[in-house]
């Protein structure tokens, strides 16, 4: 019997996701609080719809003829991290099948603790391509940015550059926040210690979420807060040696 996995909800034809049109899956549950999160129905663990690797493949290999040029499977949440033996299961088995996969992270459940090390190992055999967000290199800012230390997250970044891991590093960019110049440029000198990293994405803070948490009651903390201006993206994408916008 397959490994089940709880699953949120799923995109069929994901263009932002990793290269080409991907298929992916948002796996319920994270322990992160971020304040801008634009998922927080995403956060309570084992909710969602119980699945199989073996029905979850059913269902997206329907949608192959579509992966032409680098696609394939994204698992991102929530946390995929939190359920990594049905994702290893997942990997694995797209793997055999020759499917590419892509694992859209935060880093927040790493630790170089058992049982989870030896997961986290093998399921990086089967993963082609990391999409790893960071989103603040100060840890105190961190901690008051999502209720988590990111020391965690960069040591999972620095473990996967040993392993030769490639990696996209993704920052959303929030005004008053994490676009101070400065940090910015501790985090560019962070990510160029690192050895496998293909891409960097500034993404702009938006607030296209903000009824989610409405619906759910829970009080949204950066009330007010804009969208940065293009001249603070584009200072961002030249301090961070990051892909053009679109």
């Amino acid at each position: 019997m397959s490994t089940q996995g709880y699953v949120h909800s799923i995109e069929t034809f994901g263009s932002v996701d990793g290269p080409g049109v991907r298929f992916v899956v948002f796996l319920s549950g994270c322990r992160m609080r971020c304040a801008y999160c634009h998922n927080p129905d995403t956060w309570q663990e084992r909710t969602g719809d119980v699945t199989s690797v073996d029905d979850l493949l059913a269902q997206a290999e329907r949608y192959r003829p579509y992966w032409s040029g680098g696609g394939g499977i994204t698992v991102s949440g929530g946390e995929p991290l939190l359920q990594a033996d049905f994702v290893l299961e997942l990997f694995r088995a797209c793997h055999e099948r020759g499917i590419n996969t892509c694992l859209d992270t935060a880093g927040q459940p790493f630790t170089r603790e058992e049982p989870f090390f030896s997961t986290f190992n093998k399921l990086m055999k089967v993963t082609d391509l990391v999409m790893l967000d960071l989103k603040h290199i100060d840890d105190e800012a961190h901690r008051e940015l999502t209720g988590h230390s990111n020391a965690s997250i960069l040591d999972a970044a620095r473990h996967m550059s040993e392993l030769g891991v490639p990696m996209w590093i993704r920052h959303v960019l929030v005004p008053g926040i994490n676009d101070d110049e400065d940090q910015l440029g501790r985090l560019r000198a962070f990510i160029d210690t690192l050895g496998t990293v293909r891409r960097v994405e500034v993404l702009p803070y938006h607030t296209l979420g903000v009824h989610k948490w409405q619906t759910l009651g829970i009080p949204y903390r950066l009330e007010g807060v804009e969208p940065p201006s293009d001249e603070s993206v584009q200072t961002a994408i030249k301090i961070l040696g990051a892909a053009p916008r679109n």
